[in-house]
């Protein structure tokens, strides 16, 4: 109606959140708030039984360690106090330690005992005793294994094959068993006691390296040659003994055990003599080191299978030594794979290293070297290294080789002369 006032809207007031409806802020991480967990989770540790209760504790472990991480604890007052975090950082570190040692045991702990006393067997050096004292610790583990799973896991024989052989069988069926370490705990820990007793009876079993040199030696019969010791030492009698019967086996196993220099010395010398096929590797292996001596013996051997090592050591020009004793062992082995390397060296600046590296082209035997011995016949400024070249080409022995060498009858060096008369 006209003339009557209007009644203004009431405005809604807007609705207040009580104070206790606000987001309550987070709890502040505190030393005691850590500590009163650190102390709970102690208590659950001590009162878990299963594998699930240990994952919880785990959590619950991991959860406190990234709230320490992010949380501002004060520092220590005193200098030689520990800081409040790092106190409870150790006692953490502590707590997952014990957490650790309650675990288990696994059947994979077993399995891994197995594979590590597999690995022993196959690659220990046992004595003749060791042998069998290891042979009766895995039949009495594999023993254990097929009663305590009643599998049907045997040792067909004492051989190190058929030893290795059952621990892998044993350890296979271990896996196959698929052991729960809460419902066959009893089972796991059974096994792993019998894993834990082979490794200490395999450690117990007598290894070559448990025995002195000299026990090392009788064991094999190094010394059963000897009807008296007039030698001293006795191994120098025995040696001689062997080397005289030829038996470089023997030569070659005082020289793998008897260290001392003198010994050394008269095995290699000893092998140089009986030129062996079986010290190829052992050669081989001090040959790699440029050991000269057994470079030596490897000419002698006369085996093609040391050529692509010596060949490394021809151009070796800052040990002449070395160099010429090279080439003489490619020369006594006879292999023409040599000749390039070899004949490199007839520009050597050593006047010795030329005229080993003529010889050493003589006894090869190559007629791809007539050529080269010729310019050093004709070029070089050394009489002995031209005597070297004429005598190379001589054993050559073909037409062209021989004419080159019989065109110096009449040269100014005897030796020259000398070879150039024989190929006439």
């Amino acid at each position: 109606m006209s003339g009557e006032e209007e009644t203004p809207e009431e405005e809604t007031p807007e609705e207040e959140t009580p104070e206790d409806e606000e987001t309550a802020p987070a709890t502040a991480v505190t030393v005691e708030s850590l500590r009163e967990r650190l102390d709970a989770i102690e208590e659950r540790l001590e009162a878990a039984e299963t594998e699930d209760d240990l994952d919880e504790v785990e959590a619950e472990i991991e959860d406190l360690e990234a709230d320490l991480d992010g949380a501002d604890l004060p520092e220590a007052e005193d200098e030689d106090e520990e800081d409040p975090a790092e106190e409870i950082e150790s006692e953490t570190e502590e707590l997952k330690s014990q957490l650790e040692e309650q675990r288990g045991p696994y059947a994979e702990d077993v399995v891994e005992d197995i594979e590590e006393a597999e690995s022993t067997v196959a690659d220990t050096e046992w004595t003749e005793r060791g042998e069998g004292e290891a042979a009766e610790a895995v039949e009495s583990f594999v023993e254990s294994v097929d009663e305590t799973l009643d599998e049907s896991v045997t040792v067909a024989s004492e051989s190190i094959e058929d030893l290795t052989a059952a621990l892998e069988d044993a350890g296979a069926a271990v896996e196959t068993a698929d052991l729960d370490p809460d419902d066959d705990a009893d089972t796991v820990a059974a096994l792993l006691e019998a894993s834990e007793g082979l490794l200490s009876d395999l450690d117990d079993a007598e290894e070559w390296s448990d025995l002195s040199v000299r026990e090392q030696l009788q064991a094999q019969g190094f010394y059963d040659v000897l009807d008296h010791r007039k030698d001293y030492p006795p191994e120098w009698g025995a040696l001689k003994v062997w080397t005289k019967r030829g038996r470089a086996d023997m030569v070659l196993l005082a020289l793998e055990k008897l260290e001392s220099e003198f010994m050394e010395e008269h095995c290699l010398d000893m092998l140089k003599r009986l030129g062996p096929e079986e010290a190829v590797e052992p050669m081989l292996q001090r040959a790699g080191k440029r050991d000269q001596d057994a470079i030596e013996t490897l000419g002698k051997i006369g085996d093609e299978e040391a050529v692509d090592t010596l060949v490394e050591y021809v151009g070796e020009e800052g040990d002449p030594n070395l160099q010429k004793v090279t080439m003489k062992a490619l020369g006594e082995i006879g292999s023409r794979e040599a000749t390039q390397a070899v004949a490199d060296n007839l520009v050597a600046d050593d006047e010795e290293v030329r005229s080993h590296a003529a010889r050493t082209l003589g006894l090869l035997g190559d007629t791809r070297a007539v050529e080269p011995l010729a310019d050093v016949l004709e070029d070089d400024e050394s009489n002995t290294v031209r005597a070297s070249a004429a005598w190379a080409l001589n054993q050559i022995g073909t037409e062209r080789a021989l004419n080159t060498v019989a065109e110096y009858a009449d040269d100014r060096a005897y030796l020259v002369q000398s070879e150039a008369e024989k190929a006439v």
